[in-house]
């Protein structure tokens, strides 16, 4: 059993599920408004495996609940926001190796992430009066997004919560409004990471991720609305004292996103999404729930 375990473990995204999809990440708030969110999230399905491995039937059931707190803010007259978000995550993963069933849990703090965007194109900042006689047109935002090592890590073991290294993502992203009710986003963005120097004893460094998204949403009636969801990513291929691996990503990902109000303040989104054309690690389905709470705006 310690054999085959060594091996699975090696194989188990378990500190990096995949790419995200977020419809309507560049919409407008009126300043000073707040956010809070509870989310949770469920991922399951096959590992990629390396196919000089002997190691059958490989999957994982990963879990997570974030907690997530929003604020737009004014700079310099553009509409601005940061976003903090800290996750705790449990999971297994399994599969057989020469026939012997391995099995790994882990349980803890995942990394946190931090998000800062700014409307540069199509949306001044704006108080509640004057987001209440705002019609959306098109607009361009940007973001930077970092993950710090925050997260639950042994450098003893090969399958880890937290990356133990920093990752950086600057993100360009285009929504543009037609036919009165429907909106197209687009985002096109690259992630850098900085190396883990305690991969058991090993440097393991990752190239840049690139990735791109595209939603297509349609709303019922305010803040009631649906969106189809794509996502491309590709790269990150891994070097562990500089032995490359194996490990290029080059998927798709397809699914769906419903937003619907509970009251003035609340709000519930679910989406669901799975791997479409898949090369490395994004074989997986992820279905996510989550509770918004919406509080504060200038007047």
């Amino acid at each position: 059993m310690p054999g085959s375990l060594v091996v699975l473990a090696t194989l188990v995204p378990i500190a990096g599920l995949g790419q995200d999809l977020e419809p309507r990440a560049y919409s407008v708030s009126p300043v000073g408004t707040n956010f809070v969110v509870l989310s949770f999230l469920n991922s399951a399905g096959d590992i990629a495996v390396d196919p000089t491995i002997p190691i059958a039937d490989a999957h994982s059931n990963i879990h997570a609940v974030a907690l997530g707190y929003f604020r737009s803010a004014n700079f310099f007259g553009r509409s601005a926001s940061v976003t903090l978000v800290q996750p705790y995550s449990w999971g297994t993963a399994e599969g057989r190796l020469e026939g012997e069933l391995a099995r790994v849990y882990r349980s803890g703090i995942a990394d946190s992430k931090v998000r800062l965007a700014i409307n540069l194109f199509g949306a001044p900042a704006m108080k509640v009066q004057e987001f209440a006689k705002y019609r959306q047109r098109t607009t361009v935002g940007a973001t930077f997004s970092f993950t710090t090592p925050t997260g639950q890590y042994d450098p003893n073991k090969l399958v880890n919560l937290g990356t133990n290294r920093w990752s950086f993502k600057p993100e360009i992203g285009l929504s543009h409004p037609f036919a009165r009710r429907w909106i197209i986003d687009a985002y096109g963005g690259i992630a850098f990471f900085t190396d883990n120097s305690q991969f058991l004893g090993q440097v393991r460094s990752q190239d840049p991720l690139f990735s791109t998204q595209v939603h297509l949403s349609y709303t019922l009636r305010p803040r009631l609305w649906a969106a189809l969801d794509g996502t491309f990513y590709a790269g990150g291929q891994s070097t562990v004292d500089n032995v490359i691996k194996d490990d290029r990503a080059q998927n798709v990902r397809l699914g769906a996103t419903i937003s619907v109000p509970l009251t003035q303040h609340q709000s519930l989104k679910v989406s669901y999404s799975a791997g479409a054309i898949v090369r490395i690690g994004g074989n997986f389905r992820t279905l996510s729930i989550g509770y918004q709470y919406l509080w504060g705006g200038q007047r």
